[in-house]
């Protein structure tokens, strides 16, 4: 799919580009807030409450004061500039409700793996399922307070990280840091299209 800017009739304001985006992640990392951080609307949300059935199988190690999850997805929106319009679809954190995520992967340009440097292994699933799809990613990692410090090089060799996926901080709370997340991602999803386009080039084309 091409993401061109499209013209509507005479007369009337151009017709934003739509893109899909998703923020995927372990369990409790942020991704609802994110969505809910930076969306110029009222952020769709399917959280319920912790339940029992949830014993034993979600893991609350580092979040020990969450009381709800998402079983379905989040959904936002913002605009990037006036012509450029992010859809942002949350995805759930467990495992007993990815059977959702090929469905919220279908057009998407791109994702966001939050990570949590308390728990780095939980963002582990999310990077192996989008590397596997094919799907441009970036990752980035939510400073929560009290967590410890980590550089840069020291994240990325946990995750074992190829080194042209980006990988930044950012406070998933703040809508300005939020944003930059997302921008980054659209620009590295862009390079990836522009390095596959100039590819499947014929030889000595321009």
């Amino acid at each position: 799919m091409d993401y061109e800017h499209s013209e509507g009739p005479v007369g009337t304001p151009p017709v934003p580009t739509a893109i899909k985006i998703l923020i995927a992640g372990g369990f409790g990392v942020g991704k609802t807030t994110m969505v809910a951080a930076v969306s110029e609307t009222s952020p769709l949300r399917t959280e319920e409450l912790l339940s029992e059935q949830g014993v034993g199988i979600d893991n609350l190690s580092g979040v020990e004061s969450k009381s709800t999850t998402t079983v379905a997805m989040d959904f936002g929106r913002i605009s990037i500039g006036d012509d450029l319009v992010l859809y942002l679809f949350g995805t759930p954190g467990q495992d007993r409700f990815w059977f959702v995520w090929d469905e919220l992967a279908l057009g998407a340009l791109g994702a966001v793996v939050l990570a949590d440097t308390r728990r780095l292994a939980d963002c582990f699933p999310s990077i192996d399922y989008f590397e596997r799809q094919g799907t441009p990613f970036i990752v980035a990692v939510n400073c929560f307070d009290g967590a410890r410090t980590y550089q840069i090089d020291e994240v990325r060799l946990a995750l074992n990280l190829e080194a042209d996926v980006p990988l930044v901080f950012c406070d998933a709370r703040d809508r300005q840091s939020s944003k930059e997340v997302l921008i980054t991602l659209l620009q590295h999803a862009m390079q990836l299209r522009e390095q596959a386009r100039r590819a499947a080039q014929p030889a000595g084309s321009p």
